[in-house]
C-alpha cells in the first residue's frame, strides 16, 4: 500500500483513535480477559472468548491505524489553481446537473457530503482536469460527461 492522501484534520483524527486504542480500550479488554481467566474452564467460558475477539479486532485496527499515519501525506489544501488535484474543490457539470466537489484520500471520502475518493473512478477523472475541460468519466450504468466548471 503506498501514501495515503489525508487531511490535516483527519490524521489527527486517526492519532485520536490509535491513541484510545492503545491506551484505553486494549488495557480494558486485557483486564476481561485477565477476569474471565479467573472464572475457570476457557473452553466454555464466553466472556473468555468475547474479549478474546474484541483484542483481535482491537489490535487489528491498531495495526491498520499505524500504517496509516505512517504512509500519510498530508493534503495542501488548494485555493483555485489551474489543474485538479487531491485537495481542490471542482464545481463540475455533468449530465445537465451542477456538483461540487473536494477530490481527498480514501479514507475521508464521504460522497453524501461532497468529498469524493482520489482513487474512485470519478475523482480519477477529475485529477489532471483543468477548467473547461470537459472528461469522459466511466460509471457503473455507462459513460457520463463532465466539464470542469471551476476549480476553487
Amino acid at each position: 500500500m503506498g501514501q495515503s492522501y489525508i487531511t490535516k484534520a483527519g490524521l489527527e483524527k486517526l492519532k485520536e483513535e490509535f491513541e484510545q486504542l492503545k491506551k484505553v480500550k486494549m488495557p480494558e479488554v486485557i483486564e476481561r480477559i485477565a477476569r474471565a481467566k479467573e472464572l475457570g474452564d476457557l473452553s466454555e467460558n464466553a466472556e473468555y472468548h468475547d474479549a478474546k475477539d474484541e483484542q483481535g479486532f482491537i489490535a487489528g485496527r491498531i495495526m491498520e491505524l499505524e500504517n496509516l499515519i505512517n504512509k500519510a501525506e498530508i493534503i495542501k489544501s488548494s485555493n483555485g489553481g489551474d489543474v485538479v488535484g487531491v485537495g481542490s474543490t471542482v464545481k463540475v457539470r455533468c449530465d445537465d446537473t451542477s456538483f461540487t466537489y473536494t477530490i481527498v484520500g480514501s479514507n475521508e471520502a464521504n460522497p453524501t457530503e461532497g468529498r469524493i475518493s482520489n482513487e474512485s473512478p470519478i475523482g480519477r477523472a477529475f485529477l489532471g482536469a483543468k477548467r473547461g475541460e470537459k472528461i469522459i468519466v466511466q460509471i457503473p450504468r455507462g459513460k457520463m460527461e463532465c466539464e470542469v466548471l471551476e476549480i476553487l
